[in-house]
């Protein structure tokens, strides 16, 4: 296994926490109301 198979299975594992944590940071149950707030708000009426 050489230099370059290294790096891509870093940026590779890198790459796949980052997406884990943003997953976890909005499937949150503290946060996912006040991230749907808005979703439901546009749909309101004036």
């Amino acid at each position: 296994m050489g230099l370059k198979e290294i790096l891509y299975l870093a940026v590779t594992i890198g790459m796949f926490a980052v997406f884990a944590a943003i997953v976890r940071y909005v499937y949150n149950s503290k946060r996912r109301r006040r991230l749907e707030e808005p979703k439901h708000r546009m749909l309101d009426e004036d």
